[in-house]
C-alpha cells in the first residue's frame, strides 16, 4: 500500500473517530451516545494501525489533528442538529467498506489483505449500526430497492400511461384515420408491457441473485469471525433500544446456532424474510399495470367519434397522471397535491411534444 494511500486513511479514520465524538456530546439518549463512543473506539483504533504502518514506511505521522472538513461538519452539527451529520456518516461508512474491499485485491501480503477485509466487516456493521439509529434497513452499498406490489403497480401504471399519451399524441397530430391511431396505440400497449415487464423480471432476478450472495457472505462472516459478530450483532439490538448486557447476551445466544444468527443477520440487515414475490411475478405484475395504463390513451377512441375521442383521451390520461403521481407520492414521501401536480406537467409536457413532433414529421413527408 502506498503512504498518501495509507495517510490518507489514517487522516479519515481519525476524522470519523472525531465526528462520531461530537455526535455523542450532542447526543442525550445515554445508551445511543455510548454507542457512538464505541464507534469512535472502533476508528481511533483504525487510525492507530494506519499510524504504525506510516511508522515502518518511515514516515512518522505525528499527533492528529481534524480536517478542515471535519471541523466544519462538526459546526454544522452543533447548530443545526445531528441529523445531517449521522446521515453523512451513514453514507461515508458504506463507502469506506467499498474503497477497504478494492484495497484488499491490491494487497500481496495475505496478513494484509485479512487486515484490511476485517476493516472492510467493521466499516460495514457500522454503518448498520447508524441505520438502527435511524431507523432504516436497507444498507447504502446494496442499491437495492423492493418495492412490493404496490409499487410495481404504480410505477407499470405510470410507465405505460406516459409512453403511449405520448405515442398516441404523436400519431393524432400526423392526421391520421382513427384506425391507424388504433393500431399505433395497441402495438405501443404491447411493446412497453413487454419491456416493463421483462425489466422488472430481470430486476427482480438480479436481485435475488445479490441477496443470495449477501446471504453467503453473512454465512462465511459468521462462521470466520465469530467473536465480531457477536459484537456486532449485540451493538445492533443496543441501537434498536435493549441495554446493553441484555443485548450482548442476546446476541451471544444467537450466535450459538449459526442459522439462527444468519437468520437473524439477514432480516436485520437486508430485510430478506420480508421478500416472497418472485421475478415472474413481479414481472407479470409489472408488464400488467403497464398495459393498463398505456390502454387509457386509446380507450376512447374505440368508442368515440375522432373529435371527441381526442380530447376524451387528453382529459383522461391528464387525470389519471394527477392521481398516479398523488400515489407516487406515497414512496417518495413529498405531498400529494405537489406531487400529483408534477405529473400532470408531465403529462403535459409529453402530450404537446409528441403532438408536435407528429404534426412536424407528417408535414415532412408530405
Amino acid at each position: 500500500m502506498d503512504e498518501k494511500r495509507l495517510l490518507k486513511h489514517w487522516q479519515d479514520e481519525g476524522d470519523a473517530g472525531f465526528l462520531y465524538r461530537v455526535l455523542a456530546e450532542l447526543e442525550k439518549e445515554p445508551q445511543k451516545r455510548e454507542i457512538y463512543l464505541k464507534l469512535a473506539g472502533v476508528e481511533d483504533r483504525h487510525k492507530e494501525e494506519f499510524g504504525k504502518a506510516l511508522e515502518v514506511a518511515g514516515k512518522p505521522v505525528g499527533s492528529f489533528q481534524p480536517s478542515l472538513r471535519a471541523r466544519l461538519l462538526a459546526r454544522v452539527a452543533r447548530i443545526f442538529g445531528p441529523g445531517i451529520l449521522l446521515n453523512l456518516r451513514m453514507r461515508e461508512e458504506g463507502q469506506d467498506f467499498r474503497h477497504y474491499l478494492k484495497d484488499s485485491s491490491r494487497i500481496d501480503s495475505e496478513e494484509e489483505r485479512k487486515a484490511y477485509t476485517l476493516k472492510a466487516v467493521e466499516e460495514k456493521k457500522h454503518s448498520e449500526m447508524l441505520q438502527a439509529l435511524m431507523g432504516m434497513v436497507n444498507e447504502p452499498w446494496h442499491r437495492m430497492e423492493s418495492g412490493g406490489f404496490l409499487r410495481n403497480v404504480v410505477y407499470g401504471f405510470n410507465d405505460g400511461l406516459t409512453a403511449n399519451f405520448g405515442l398516441v399524441m404523436g400519431v393524432v397530430g400526423a392526421s391520421v384515420p382513427t384506425h391507424i391511431v388504433i393500431i399505433s396505440g395497441l402495438a405501443g400497449m404491447v411493446s412497453d408491457a413487454l419491456s416493463m415487464g421483462s425489466s422488472g423480471f430481470l430486476a427482480a432476478k438480479s436481485e435475488a441473485e445479490v441477496y443470495a450472495h449477501e446471504i453467503a457472505l453473512e454465512r462465511e462472516e459468521i462462521a470466520l469471525m465469530p467473536e465480531i459478530e457477536t459484537e456486532e450483532l449485540a451493538l445492533l439490538y443496543e441501537a434498536r433500544g435493549l441495554p446493553g448486557e441484555m443485548a450482548l447476551e442476546a446476541a451471544r445466544r444467537v450466535m450459538q446456532n449459526p442459522e439462527q444468527a444468519l437468520k437473524e443477520k439477514t432480516t436485520q440487515e437486508l430485510g430478506i424474510s420480508a421478500r416472497t414475490a418472485s421475478p415472474l411475478k413481479e414481472g407479470t405484475t409489472t408488464g400488467i399495470a403497464t398495459a393498463f395504463g398505456a390502454f387509457i390513451p386509446i380507450l376512447p377512441f374505440f368508442f368515440l367519434p375522432f373529435e371527441v375521442a381526442l380530447w376524451t383521451s387528453f382529459g383522461i390520461s391528464m387525470l389519471s397522471h394527477f392521481l398516479v403521481g398523488a400515489a407516487r407520492s406515497v414512496f417518495t414521501g413529498r405531498g400529494v397535491i405537489r406531487s400529483g401536480l408534477d405529473m400532470f406537467i408531465v403529462g403535459l409536457g409529453v402530450a404537446l411534444v409528441g403532438y408536435i413532433f407528429g404534426f412536424l414529421l407528417e408535414g415532412a413527408f408530405r
